[in-house]
């Protein structure tokens, strides 16, 4: 194994147990029949140049990094409805099983981009063979309008190395706009959806 092979080990470690876990929540929820506020769990550890760039932008020693860069182990929460990002982010405080260490609200101060999301940084601890370790994960939680606008965003900014033409940046606000206007009209009718939702769920069942 070359030294980035090692040092990542922990990450993706990290990463396979939180997703077990927190996809664990959903089916705790549909276990006990009530709508669960998460969607879907995805994970992954920032890919090596992504790292190096990122320490190489603020400074970062090698050595530093599993103090300072807290996003090499990355997790999202996928909700359906704004008010559910409140309950996961209550249901992550209470876990006995990692420490939040870390909060940062871009739904209430949404960033200047457009880009909404909640994150939570954790303190998770692996077991190795060396003993105990922690490692820092950034979770983010968000709906599926803001995931949609920001995977967007995202690819765009590596296009055009974040300086975006008028034109694109124009559109990435009306988008962004647009998401906000989403998310609003599916809170406004959030108990209907659910109720459709647990009819159809319920008449799948009848048919199997």
């Amino acid at each position: 194994m070359n030294q980035w092979d090692i040092f990542l080990a922990p990450y993706k470690q990290a990463i396979d147990e939180l997703k077990i876990k927190l996809k664990g929540i959903r089916k705790q929820y549909e276990r006990e029949g009530k709508s669960s506020p998460i969607e879907f769990v995805t994970g992954r550890v920032k890919p090596i140049p992504s790292i190096i760039e990122k320490a190489n932008q603020r400074g970062i020693q090698f050595d530093k990094l599993s103090e300072e860069m807290y996003d090499i182990a990355g997790l999202r929460m996928m909700c359906q409805f704004v008010d559910d990002i409140d309950i996961v982010v209550e249901l992550l405080k209470n876990r006995k099983d990692f420490e939040v260490v870390e909060e940062r609200d871009y739904i209430k101060d949404t960033k200047e981009s457009g880009y909404r999301s909640y994150h939570v940084i954790v303190k998770y601890p692996i077991e190795t063979l060396d003993g105990q370790r922690f490692i820092l994960a950034e979770i983010q939680i968000r709906t599926l309008a803001m995931n949609f606008w920001a995977t967007i965003e995202h690819t765009l900014r590596y296009k055009y190395d974040g300086d975006y033409p008028p034109e694109i940046q124009h559109r990435l606000e009306r988008a962004a706009e647009a998401a906000y206007l989403l998310d609003e009209e599916m809170s406004e009718i959030r108990e209907e959806i659910k109720e459709a939702q647990k009819y159809y769920t319920e008449q799948r069942s009848e048919l199997r």
